[in-house]
């Protein structure tokens, strides 16, 4: 993939040169163009050849004019277009890419039933029925259980009351978003999650994520705020097996606009079902939800 970008960041270069010789060329033809019309206009002011011939002198230079300008014109047109093609594939190279096709859940697949669970802190109680690639907003006061709610999911709690049956593989986004190991590079991180994969296939599926060559190999303890919310969704949605079920909670805590605009892109990507606890509305709408539950 880094030689893939290298040669797409080629492209570019090619294609901004090609689209400056095409400026100079169309350039240097309108000069030309003048030439013509000031030499046709001179002979036919000195009146040196007879006004049939003038005449059609000078409607050939008229229509040689017009193709040798239609010419470089269309040229530049060619030039700029190959340019916007090469600046695409750069930008797209930029964003986070998470279509991976094991995350997927087909239409009404049963994906978690909650039948009056009760967590053991907070006063919820909830039935809930997910199918499908379902994006569901857990909204409500502070103090409500909603993350317990999540930790009870995972089983990492008991609940106090009901039962919870998860029937896809799962991962969870806690709100200290401490799932990496700060001790461990990118790809050493990946490679905890990841056992079965290749080197090579792991930093293919890593380069989705933007780390490419030796980005990938930066301790995860060094990472900028935007560098480790990517990390941290590769070690997610890398996983094995493939989770078919996101649990968030308050994952726009302590993230700058742009780091939040990458989060909202992955997640739109996403194919799996998603539980997301927020209170901050513009991230839940932007996420386009299929429902939001009140708790």
């Amino acid at each position: 993939v880094a030689a893939e970008l290298e040669a797409a960041e080629r492209a570019v270069r090619a294609a901004e040169s090609d689209v400056r010789a095409q400026k100079r060329d169309l350039i240097a033809s309108q000069s030309v163009i003048a030439t013509r019309r000031r030499q046709g206009q001179k002979a036919w002011d000195e009146k040196r050849m007879p006004k049939i011939a003038m005449g059609n002198y000078k409607r050939a230079a008229e229509v040689s004019a017009g193709k040798l300008r239609g010419m470089h014109e269309e040229r530049l047109a060619d030039a700029a277009s190959r340019l916007d093609e090469a600046e695409a594939s750069i930008r797209d190279d930029r964003e986070i890419r998470v279509d991976l096709p094991d995350t997927a859940v087909p239409l009404r697949r049963e994906v978690l039933r909650l039948e009056g669970v009760r967590p053991a802190y907070g006063d919820l109680e909830i039935d809930l029925d997910v199918r499908g690639p379902e994006r569901i907003g857990l909204t409500g006061r502070n103090g409500s259980g909603k993350t317990s709610l999540l930790r009870t999911i995972t089983g990492e709690l008991e609940p106090a009351a009901g039962s919870v049956d998860v029937k896809v593989p799962w991962r969870h986004l806690p709100q200290a978003m401490d799932v990496l190991d700060a001790e461990l590079t990118v790809a050493q991180n990946i490679a905890r999650i990841a056992p079965q994969a290749s080197e090579t296939d792991r930093r293919s599926r890593l380069a989705r994520f933007l780390f490419r060559g030796r980005d990938a190999d930066q301790l995860a303890s060094t990472l900028s705020g935007g560098e480790r919310l990517r990390a941290t969704l590769a070690s997610l949605l890398l996983a094995e097996p493939a989770p078919q079920l996101l649990l968030m909670d308050e994952p726009t805590n302590n993230l700058d606009l742009p780091s939040v605009a990458h989060l909202v892109e992955a997640l739109r990507s996403y194919e799996g079902a998603l539980i997301v606890v927020s209170h901050d509305e513009r991230f839940l709408d932007d996420l386009e939800l299929t429902r939001r539950v009140q708790v």
